[in-house]
């Protein structure tokens, strides 16, 4: 099972750049020792949505997960690439080039232009994804508004083998307790609601996939063992932190920009600027939000 139970994963370590059209692979060294020594998180999600991954070119991406790859070797637990795409054939070609690189696992999310038009189509989608790398994990990236995850997931390791589970990112916990009483014990669920993650936790999710897991994830940590070990004041006091701060954000305006220039401030990594259309943050907001991270967890 390529994610251990109760693990912490970042989603998408974002998309580093030297200029708003390159792409900056030296800094994934010091980004991997950040995230291992300063926040505990031991797995990576790789060009996912946080990570500007729709913004990439195929190119990009490989060159992005193959970095990954290997500055994490030896150092990281695993390396789950999503190669998700608007393209089947780009789609193919990043799940083939992810086994290539020996990433730990790959994980789709369902095309959003041409939308599959139920979830029999999808999962045909899916095969042909999950056939360019049959010893590959193969984890659905499942957004709601696409389809069911209960319809799609009903059956489908007959026509996908390797399939391992689900990144759910949806707030519905009534249809993700349903998506946990289904699945087999050696598929995962890892959610990916960070504000939420406590109530997950309580119906049985396997790991954590979250954007917030860049600069919190040391306190997302404390929270998963808290919850472990039965002390749940103190789980839902450290949920309600990162609630707090999560709230504030979107008050002020809270996307992939701002995110990026937080993880900036909080790290003190230079990851650079989003590219277009997702437009720079401005810097008075960030630094508010870093203040409000401040109050909120002083140590």
């Amino acid at each position: 099972n390529p994610c251990p139970k109760k693990q912490v994963i970042t989603r998408d370590p974002l998309p580093l750049k030297l200029k708003p059209i390159e792409i900056n692979l030296s800094v994934i060294g010091p980004y991997i020792d950040y995230l291992k020594e300063k926040q505990g998180v031991n797995n990576v999600f790789v060009n996912g949505t946080t990570g500007e991954s729709m913004s990439l070119s195929v190119e990009e991406r490989k060159l992005l997960a193959e970095e990954w790859c290997r500055k994490a070797k030896g150092k990281m637990d695993q390396v789950i690439v999503h190669v998700g795409c608007l393209s089947l054939k780009d789609t193919q070609e990043l799940a083939h080039h992810a086994a290539q690189i020996e990433a730990d696992g790959i994980a789709v999310i369902a095309p959003s232009f041409f939308k599959p038009s139920s979830a029999d189509v999808l999962r045909t989608f899916l095969q042909e994804v999950a056939s360019t790398a049959p010893t590959l994990p193969f984890y659905y990236y499942h957004v709601p508004s696409v389809t069911g995850v209960n319809e799609l997931i009903e059956g489908i390791e007959k026509v996908i083998p390797s399939f391992r589970g689900v990144k759910f990112s949806g707030s519905d916990l009534m249809d993700l307790g349903q998506c946990i009483s289904y699945i087999p014990p050696h598929w995962s669920v890892l959610y990916g609601i960070d504000e939420q993650l406590l109530g997950a936790l309580v119906m049985g999710v396997h790991g954590a996939v979250g954007s917030t897991y860049n600069y919190v994830g040391c306190h997302v940590n404390k929270l998963i063992s808290a919850f472990e070990t039965g002390d749940l004041v103190q789980a839902r006091t450290i949920q309600f932190k990162i609630q707090e701060l999560v709230s504030f954000a979107i008050k002020l305006g809270f996307d992939v920009g701002v995110n990026k220039q937080l993880m900036n401030e909080l790290s003190g990594l230079d990851l650079g600027p989003p590219r277009l259309p997702v437009m720079t943050c401005p810097a008075a907001r960030a630094l508010a939000i870093k203040q409000k991270y401040d109050s909120i967890f002083p140590e």
